[in-house]
């Protein structure tokens, strides 16, 4: 069986492709001219170079495939940075995407990825976000995710969703100013993509998935608050822990934990708890880590210069 992953460079997408090929799939891999074959070259991997904004060039990619997998998308901060370029690769993408399925001979099942920011602004409420729960779109980003949402259910295509939770990256990462938009309290899930990917690729291939929702995060072992999440990372890192109250948001912000009961019964894909998520991060630093604690100054006053709170709050210093 064939299964086309869009956005199969990506982040999570990676990780689905290495299911994908653990389960054995066949699996065509959607990529821009830039993209090269990543690991797949000698495991059977079929690229091929199409783009969601150019709909012509989207037959060929879904021909024949059984499965197409949803993952390309622009999220935040970019998104929000570029709703218009934003809106033509997640919205209009979305449909060329669908138009291109239904015009093949066979179309393919169609299985979108989501995301728990379309719940909103829950911290009032008592955890964990559940299917049953109403939705509304915040901002241009979860405005696109339930756009595509409704496309998909529309289209008249066997298809399936899945809403992930925050699915950080196992890399060194530059700060970025969206980090200060989140207050300390807010309660936020984590999934290792390791897990994510093993999800996805397991819920394309089962029968159980189709025609439904899912909520897919990494389980009460990556259910913590925004200030413990991000304050772990930097300790791990050897940034000195927790930066100042001062610098954050106390404005509520999208994220919340998760009821992933029916979906870890079905997909069984939650092998990775934070410590795991934390602790592979950490392995990058390898050579680095010695030298941590000499720019840790430099880069925490780095960080700080990034929050539009900070300098308006931070008492005075002699």
């Amino acid at each position: 069986m064939t299964v086309l992953v869009t956005g199969a460079f990506g982040n999570v997408g990676r990780y689905t492709v290495d299911a994908l090929l653990e389960a054995g799939a066949e699996v065509r891999a959607m990529a821009h001219e830039q993209d090269d074959g990543h690991s797949w070259k000698n495991r059977g991997v079929e690229i091929v170079r199409a783009d969601l904004r150019a709909p012509e060039t989207l037959r060929a990619a879904v021909q024949g495939a059984r499965v197409v997998i949803h993952l390309a998308y622009i999220i935040p901060p970019r998104a929000l940075e570029q709703p218009k370029e934003a809106r033509r690769v997640n919205v209009d993408g979305t449909r060329h995407l669908i138009e291109a399925i239904k015009a093949a001979p066979k179309p393919a099942r169609l299985l979108f990825t989501s995301s728990l920011d379309v719940f909103g602004k829950t911290g009032h409420l008592p955890p964990p976000r559940r299917l049953t729960d109403p939705v509304i779109a915040t901002d241009v980003y979860t405005e696109h995710k339930l756009a595509g949402e409704a496309m998909v259910k529309e289209s008249g295509l066997v298809w399936s969703i899945l809403r992930l939770a925050d699915v950080p990256m196992i890399a060194l990462r530059k700060p970025v100013p969206v980090m200060f938009q989140i207050p300390l309290s807010q309660r936020i899930e984590a999934i290792h993509p390791f897990d994510c990917g093993l999800a996805i690729a397991r819920a394309s291939l089962s029968e159980e998935a189709w025609g439904k929702t899912w909520l897919i995060g990494g389980g009460t072992r990556c259910q913590l608050t925004y200030g413990e999440y991000l304050g772990r990372f930097l300790s791990a890192m050897g940034m000195g822990g927790p930066l100042p109250d001062e610098a954050f948001t106390t404005e509520p912000y999208c994220t919340d934990w998760l009821d992933t009961t029916d979906s870890e019964r079905a997909f069984r894909y939650q092998r990775h708890g934070f410590d795991d998520i934390v602790r592979d991060v950490q392995a990058l630093l390898g050579w680095r880590k010695p030298f941590t604690r000499l720019a840790r100054p430099f880069v925490r006053r780095q960080m700080l210069a990034l929050s539009p709170y900070f300098k308006a709050r931070a008492p005075a210093r002699p």
